[in-house]
């Protein structure tokens, strides 16, 4: 029957040199068997070595992408990525409470994983009023995680901490990212998970050194959505993109000079 294949959507910026963004989440829709849509929001020049220029589509446009793709696919699930600014992200939020695409994952782009910051303090707090209450799981990054609650995060008691005020603000399920164990010499990155029902757990995998880690938080956030689009719950959906996106990250690509991308051809469809 139409439309009975699994669908989602990335609602997300172009990434000039394939390593993230809507490439990224493309790449991991397809390697999870979900057909996936997209949403651009903006496009970035740029290469391993950095980022150099971007610009945002006209809102009239962007509207016209939602639009459109509502009159003819059945999206079971969608994710956000790179919303530059507080009117991109007004934008998105209220286009999307228009619409039927499924449970929505929000990856706030808002701090790199070297500490470059990649949205200002209006962007912040309209993602924290609009986009978060919205989510189905939202997955900040330890930074992210910290500039979003404004708490400074300094052992695991104000991780979990920082978890419940993003709930109370409205997000189902938060997945706080990153180096959790607060040593000097890294040697594992721990995720913390607060589910919806109150429940908690880890995820520990072993600290991967390597430049090749451009587009993580894209591809664990979308494996996260592709997922949810074929019905599996948020806790199994949460380990599974845990374990593929650590495979991706172990097994990189030689690609580029600097911060290449992660090796999307480790991830497996299903890892139970």
């Amino acid at each position: 029957m139409t439309n009975e294949f699994p669908q989602a959507l990335t609602i997300a910026g172009s990434d000039s040199d394939g390593s993230a963004g809507i490439e990224a989440d493309l790449r991991s829709f397809f390697q999870c068997h979900v057909y996936g849509l997209v949403i651009q929001t903006t496009a970035v020049a740029g290469n391993s070595y950095g980022v150099f220029d971007r610009c945002s589509l006209p809102n009239d446009f962007i509207r016209s992408e939602f639009t459109n793709l509502a009159s003819d696919f059945k999206i079971r699930a969608a994710k956000t990525g790179m919303l530059p600014d507080s009117q991109m992200i007004s934008l998105v939020a209220e286009e999307y409470q228009k619409t039927d695409f499924g449970p929505l994952v929000v990856d706030p782009v808002i701090v790199s994983k070297h500490g470059a910051i990649l949205m200002d303090e209006p962007g912040v707090n309209t993602l924290r009023e609009k986009l978060l209450p919205l989510s189905t799981v939202i997955t900040p990054n330890f930074k992210e995680a910290q500039a979003l609650t404004e708490l400074q995060i300094k052992d695991d008691q104000l991780i979990k901490q920082a978890a419940k005020k993003m709930q109370s603000w409205g997000a189902k399920n938060v997945m706080i990212k990153g180096a959790h164990n607060f040593e000097s010499e890294q040697k594992s990155v721990r995720d913390f998970v607060l589910l919806a029902d109150g429940s908690t757990f880890w995820l520990e995998n072993d600290y991967v050194d390597t430049k090749r880690i451009n587009g993580t938080g894209d591809t664990l956030s979308a494996i996260i959505t592709a997922e949810l689009a074929k019905g599996k719950n948020v806790k199994d959906a949460i380990i599974i993109a845990n374990k593929n996106t650590y495979r991706a990250l172990k097994q990189p690509i030689n690609v580029g000079h600097q911060y290449g991308p992660i090796n999307h051809w480790q991830i497996k469809e299903d890892l139970n």
